[in-house]
This record gives structure tokens, sequence and C-alpha cells, in this order.
């Protein structure tokens, strides 16, 4: 008969090792965790970030909860290029800040502070499309169900800024697959865009669609002031609304309501082609904006808002529209070491300004419109033939990003940042260069308070990362398709883990030699574990979902 001691210990093992299993893979939440990397791996990033931070603002989970938090519901990503992964995690860090729990559910903010220009519970609809992209791929989808439904249903006021509010909700559907949410608030974004196309007037201006059918914007209002193209027919709000229609009508599709879906495909069919006619200029291979008024042409500056357009696939494929892509790479249009910039470079108001407003959009890089770029790059790289831009530019531009997250402290201390608008040369936050002496030599409590852009949620950096680097595409099927953008010949190996897609757990593996992970030579691709696609080569590859 075995010892009552031995058996006693052996228990105790087991308990333990069953947590530690429970707790590192999520059975706690009834699915599969991660089948190759260890969350506690990388813990020490998120030690570190709380150990050189000075949490000013906290809201529904704070710092000292990030990393339980943030284990339980975040994909993990591994590869060569530590700062790429460093500030993989440093984003959903700073991100998990911004979900906070009101009387009406919960919401995601972009400032921490509150400020005055904000809506209910300090709420922003300018970046909310962000919010969603980004926040598509937690596990825990309570947060961003609850601040769909605010926007709508709960004093959201989804019509202060431009807010490309059915493409963001559809894109998270995508990923989270939830038929019952999307389809729950078709008849809300209906209504939101009907609002848009019946317009309102702002003072002796009409914001909305005009009788030419496009739509007309305050660059203040598309979150772009003091911009060079100024207010008229931009490329944002027109770009919006018909990224908007198409993914009304997709929703409409699973509503099973086919006469309103192609009702909004004829929408969008109409605004792509007043987008190309009127806000493509051909001599400057350029989407601009159009002033108001019969017989303008487009402003004479090319606008890195001229690439929002392929953020949602709508310029048609084959007419040379790819050629504005040149630009992001020129040092006289929009390359900088810490750009892209906002206007190019060789304009003559062109300007990187310390003086006037804070947030100027005529020359400093703004995260908020990177991160809007590199999504369109995305998609340009997987769903347009073009010799224009590769790989290569690609990840050159996301290392420019990731390389812009990061503010040298007084003593001399390198610290991972995200802040407001950046100086495209040198990498200073600018307006927080400004507004920690704004008043009296301090902050203004008027223009936010103490470290108003700090942690700052104004952009996406996660999403790049895992639907574009590591190149999971999502779709409206069990098909899983993936095509990373990481250039051949660049890395060895990395790892895209834990990814709830489908109510599935999704790893990505690239492993040249096979040796990094021991699951094979090349690109490999699991679903709970199963490999459901493989090839030799950092390309496309599609596997499904059984």
């Amino acid at each position: 008969m075995m010892d009552k001691k031995i058996l006693s210990m052996g228990i105790i093992i087991g308990v333990t090792f069953l947590a530690v299993f429970i707790a590192n893979t999520g059975f706690a939440s009834g699915r599969l965790g991660p089948s190759v990397l260890k969350a506690e791996t990388f813990k020490h990033y998120i030690e570190r970030f709380n150990e050189n931070d000075e949490e000013l603002y906290s809201q529904y989970i704070g710092n000292e909860k990030a990393w339980e938090f943030l284990r339980g519901n975040i994909p993990l990503f591994e590869c060569p290029d530590k700062d790429i992964e460093r500030t993989y995690y440093f984003r959903w860090w700073t991100y998990r800040k911004h979900i906070k729990e009101t009387p009406d559910g919960f919401v995601i903010t972009e400032f921490l502070p509150k400020v005055p220009w904000s809506g209910k519970h300090n709420t922003i609809s300018c970046p909310a499309g962000h919010h969603f992209y980004e926040g598509r791929w937690l596990h825990d989808g309570k947060y961003l169900d609850d601040y769909a439904v605010f926007w709508f249903r709960k004093g959201g006021s989804p019509r202060r800024y431009s807010f490309w509010a059915a493409d963001a909700i559809y894109a998270r559907y995508l990923v989270q697959y939830d038929k019952e949410v999307v389809v729950g608030l078709l008849d809300d974004l209906i209504k939101n865009y009907a609002a848009w196309e019946n317009g309102w007037k702002r003072g002796k201006l009409r914001i909305g669609r005009h009788e030419n059918g496009l739509y007309f914007s305050i660059d203040d209002r598309d979150g772009g002031e003091v911009s060079i193209g100024g207010s008229g027919f931009r490329p944002t709000l027109n770009s919006y609304m018909y990224g908007d229609a198409a993914a009304i009508s997709k929703i409409a599709e699973l509503a099973g309501k086919k006469e309103l879906a192609k009702e909004y495909r004829a929408k969008a069919a109409k605004i792509r082609d007043l987008v190309e006619t009127n806000l493509w200029d051909d001599e400057a291979k350029f989407f601009k904006t159009l002033p108001e008024g019969e017989g303008k042409e487009p402003v004479d500056v090319r606008e890195i808002q001229g690439y929002i357009p392929w953020y949602f696939n709508l310029p048609d494929e084959n007419k040379g529209y790819e050629a504005a892509w040149e630009q992001l790479t020129d040092p006289k249009g929009f390359y900088a070491p810490f750009g892209p910039t906002t206007a190019e470079q060789r304009h003559k108001r062109f300007v990187i300004s310390y003086t006037g407003h804070e947030c100027q959009w005529n020359g400093p890089s703004w995260p908020f419109a990177t991160a809007q770029a590199l999504t369109g790059f995305a998609n340009v790289l997987n769903n347009y033939k073009q010799d224009v831009v590769g790989k290569r530019e690609y990840l050159e531009t996301l290392q420019i990003y990731t390389n812009s997250h990061r503010l040298k402290r007084e003593d001399g201390r390198l610290v991972p940042w995200i802040d407001e608008n950046l100086n495209p040369y040198t990498g200073d936050w600018i307006a927080r260069t400004r507004l920690k002496s704004w008043k009296d030599g301090t902050w203004n409590p008027q223009k936010g308070g103490k470290e108003r852009g700090k942690d700052y949620n104004h952009s996406s950096y996660c999403d790049l990362v895992i639907s574009g680097l590591a190149g999971l595409r999502p779709r409206g099927d069990d098909i899983v398709e993936v095509n990373p953008l990481a250039p051949a010949g660049t890395w060895e190996w990395f790892c895209l883990d834990n990814v709830l897609y489908h109510g599935r757990i999704i790893t990505i593996i690239w492993d040249r030699t096979g040796e990094k992970y021991g699951k094979g030579k090349g690109l490999g691709v699991f679903a709970d574990g199963r490999e459901i696609a493989r090839t030799g080569q950092l390309e496309r590859v599609r596997g499904r979902l059984k």
C-alpha cells in the first residue's frame, strides 16, 4: 500500500501543476490556451512598465492587476526584433488603462484625465475606430460589447468627431464572430449613417453630405486641426462613409435583409466613384481634399490622410492609384526618422512648430494617422497587385513607428511611451513639451492637466502586428487566412499564439529551420493546437476550421 506521505505529496504536486497549467493556458475560462508560447515569458515586460510608471489616473484595471488581466486576455507574440516585441506588450499595457467602468457599462477612453472637449464618461468618438480594431483581439468581449452599445443607446456622441463606426464594429465581428451582437446594432448603425447623409449646420458650414454626393468635414472634427489642406471634402470622412456603407451591407446580409444589403452596396459604390473622380489628383498621384465650391480643384498639398481610402479597400485596382504609396518612403514626401509626417515635406507650408496650437497637423507625426496608413498599407500588400511598395517598406515603416514609442527622462533613461504628436526628426513629443509649462510654467487644468497625453489611446499598434506583420487576415467564413508581412530573409522565426478567433485558439509559427519551436519547418497555422495549414515560405496560406 502506498505511503500516505508520498500520496499526499503527490496530490499537492498535482494540484500545484494543475493550477499553473490553468493559469497559463486559459482552461479556467473553458478554452484552450497558448499551444507554444508561455505567458510568464513576457511578464517581465509588464513588471518593468509598472516600475517605470507614475500612475496618475487609474481606471478599472490598475497597474497592480495589469498582468492578471493581460495574461488572460491578449494574444502572445514573440519575434527577433525586441523593440517590436516590447512595444507590442507596452501598447496592450496602455490599452487596458483606458477600459473604464461606468453606470452605462464599459467604455474605452482616449485621454486618461478628463478633458473639456470630451463627451459622456470622457469618451471621444475620434479614435473609437482604432479602439475597436485594437480591442477586438481581447478574449473577453464584454468591454467592446458595452462600448458599441454605449455609442448609440447610452449617451455616446458618435458624430461629435468623424468615426468609422459600422466598419469598426463589423471588423470586430470578423474576429469575435458573434453574429447576435453585430446584427443587433444594425438599426443603430443605419440611423447613424442617415444622420451623416442628412447633415447639419455648424455655423455657416454644412457638415455631412452635400448636393454633389460628397461629405464635407472640418479638419478639426476629423482630429486633424491646423492642417494645410484645411476643411472640405476630405479623404477622411468620405472614406469612412464608404467603409460604413460596405460594412452595413455585410451586416444586412448576416441579418438576411438582402434588399437592404443591396441598397448599401450601391451607396458604397457611388462614394467610391465620387472619391476617385473628385479627390484624386492625377498629376500629383494622390487623394486630396477638395475645397467647397463649384469649379474648385483639389488642394496643392499631399497629406497622409490620402492613404485612408486603402484602409477600407476603396480604390479600384489597376487604375494607377497605388502610385501614391511612393510618397510614403520619399524624404521629400512623408518619410522621416520618427515619421511619417502628416504633410509632404516639400510643401512651402510644411512646419514643425512649437508655437500656436499644441496639436497641429501641418507636419508633425501623429500615431493616429500612422496607424491608419499602416492598416491601409497592409491592405495594399494583401489585396492589390502592384510593384510600388513591398514587405520591406512595410516593416521599415512599422519599425519607425515602433521606435517613436519612447521618452527620454530627465535622468537620461529611455522608457516606452505613447503620447500625442511627434517631432518627426527628433522624436520629441511636441504637445507634451509645450503643455508641461503651458500656464505659469506648469500644466494647465483647462488643457487636461498633468501629463494629458501620457498613455494616449488615439491609435492602434497591436492590431498592426497581428493582422499585418504576423498576417492573420480576419474573414467572415471558416477559412483562416495568414499572409505575414515580415520580409523573406529578415527573420528566422516568430510566433503569434493565444489568438481567440472564431471561438478557437489560433497559433501562427514561422520557423525556417524548425529548430526554434519544434513544430516543423516553415510557416505553420494551428487551431486549438492542431495544424490546419503549412507552407515552406513566408507567403499566404489558408486553412479551414473544422
